[in-house]
């Protein structure tokens, strides 16, 4: 059975791209955040899962602490981060960043490292 999703069941807010899904409770073996960084710096802190996490840059420029390397990502790019690897990013500004970033699990397994 095909499952639909309505926005009000994932988004944040009404009118932003921003939000999360955990795919588990619809039988989807993938996790889904919808991230919109409206002001430079923002992003998440250190961290690692136990499985791989694509990034899916849609607008602005973030940089990705992915282990021991710096990477500056612009929007059209993906970003594959290994499982258990640490990593965290930011928005590098001068506008906001956007990103959908797909966890290969059907529930977040998030190890906060900082």
């Amino acid at each position: 059975m095909a499952h639909v999703i309505n926005r009000d069941e994932w988004a944040a807010t009404p009118e932003g791209w921003n939000g999360e899904l955990q795919g588990g409770a619809y039988g989807a073996n993938i996790c889904v955040i919808f991230n919109m960084l409206d002001k430079p710096g923002g992003g998440p802190r250190l961290h690692r899962h136990p499985y791989a996490e694509t990034f899916i840059i849609r607008l602005g420029t973030g940089l990705f602490t992915a282990g021991d390397q710096q990477i500056t990502a612009t929007a059209g790019q993906i970003l594959v981060v290994p499982p258990d690897t640490p990593h965290k990013f930011t928005n590098l500004g001068p506008g906001p960043l956007e990103t959908i970033d797909i966890h290969e699990s059907g529930k977040f397994d998030t190890h906060w490292l900082e």
